[in-house]
């Protein structure tokens, strides 16, 4: 069945992957991505990996066709063009001013195709004194603040151990990108989409992270800074996670704990006390919780309809019997790297479902194709390869 994307083309320079990762999405949704690389391919490529298919990159730009021009070359940037021609939507994420000087600026393009969507994706903002900086990941985590809420209390910022940033941003980029399709089938307008990793993630962090900076009142008390607590607890043979945030769910840990004393406490008789000795009562669960095993509590804590689960690691996931029965991760043959397990879309959508629709391409595997698509005869693609727009292939 077509995804809800079929019949767009988006055209990708992007590397990395807070803009694969975008394409990606939409690519599973059924638009046709052609992911154009230099002749060295996509940094991701040169990582190690088998042909030039690391597992990240495998992941991240499945569903989508390669293809190879040398944008550096008069020809290459002439083809690339043509190809933005027919498309709806150009997305690139190089330091702001790189495009506008290799000629692929918004203007540039748009003088072949007045109704395009130009999306640019920055690290900090096309203006400003960082605007020129290279980024990664980490970067972004230092500056939104997400690093000083990991290590709250504990007097060093901390890291989150995954690349939200990026992924946040491919989130965001993807989202835009379809509201952007949206209001062009209604006004018949293209537009120029603007997103820095910076300005995304600090929107994301904001509404519970910035929480005490958001009614900005100079008289308003301040909070005590104490060390951030998570909600992972020691079991007699593993961990779990607990959670009794409202009342009532304190009440029934202390029902599944055999724990008819702690009711009594004066500390915790309601949803804001619970909050405001939010110390003492982990520090409670925790001496509780290590007495029994991790099957033990998952099991009395449900029956009370308390929040819990086992903490499950990157060797196990896939083997877990509700992980297992939302078909999350599912596994394939590539004809280059072999078997491949990932997680399929996490959207369900029974009218244009979301999928994995093609393996990830090897570097410049459609290029070809596509320009045959394009209009290209074989003797424009023969001229094309021997002047080195098409890289040494």
């Amino acid at each position: 069945m077509a995804g809800a994307l079929d019949g767009y083309r988006i055209v990708d320079v992007t590397q990395v992957i807070s803009g694969p990762m975008a394409t990606r999405i939409l690519a599973d949704q059924g638009a046709d991505v052609i992911k154009v690389e230099t002749p060295a391919g996509d940094v991701l490529r040169q990582m190690g990996g088998k042909g030039g298919l690391t597992p990240t990159f495998t992941t991240i730009n499945r569903s989508k066709r390669s293809v190879v021009l040398d944008l550096k070359n008069p020809a290459g940037l002439e083809t690339l063009k043509r190809l933005v021609a027919g498309a709806d939507v150009f997305i690139q994420n190089q330091r702001p001013g790189a495009a506008e000087r290799i000629g692929l600026g918004e203007d540039a393009l748009r003088a072949v195709n007045p109704e395009l969507i130009y999306v640019s994706i920055s690290g900090f903002g096309e203006e400003g004194p960082y605007s020129h900086k290279r980024v990664y990941d980490p970067l972004i985590q230092g500056m939104s603040t997400l690093s000083e809420i990991q290590g709250a209390g504990t007097g060093r910022p901390g890291l989150v151990r995954v690349i939200v940033p990026d992924k946040v941003t491919a989130l965001t980029a993807a989202q835009n990108i379809t509201a952007a399709l949206l209001a062009r089938e209604r006004t018949g307008k293209g537009q120029h989409v603007r997103l820095s990793m910076l300005d995304a993630v600090i929107a994301f962090v904001w509404p519970e992270g910035m929480a005490y900076h958001t009614f900005v009142n100079p008289d308003r008390p301040k909070p005590k800074i104490v060390q951030r607590r998570d909600l992972v607890y020691e079991t007699a043979d593993h961990y779990v996670i607990v959670s009794t945030v409202a009342h009532r769910e304190w009440v029934g840990f202390c029902r599944a704990a055999e724990r008819p004393d702690l009711l009594e406490d004066e500390r915790f008789q309601s949803t804001a006390g619970l909050v405001g000795n939010a110390a003492a009562r982990l520090d409670l669960m925790a001496e509780v919780l290590k007495t029994r095993t991790t099957e033990h509590w998952l099991d009395v804590l449900d029956r009370e309809d308390v929040p819990c689960g086992p903490v499950l690691t990157r060797d196990n996931v896939h083997l877990h019997p509700q992980v297992q029965a939302n078909g999350i991760i599912v596994e394939d043959e590539h004809p280059v790297v072999g078997l491949v397990r990932q997680a399929r879309p996490a959207e369900r959508m029974d009218g244009t479902p979301s999928e994995i629709r093609s393996h990830a391409p090897t570097l410049g595997q459609h290029t070809e194709q596509v320009l045959g698509e394009i209009g290209l005869s074989d003797g424009e693609i023969r001229s094309l390869r021997e002047s080195g727009a098409l890289g040494k292939g």
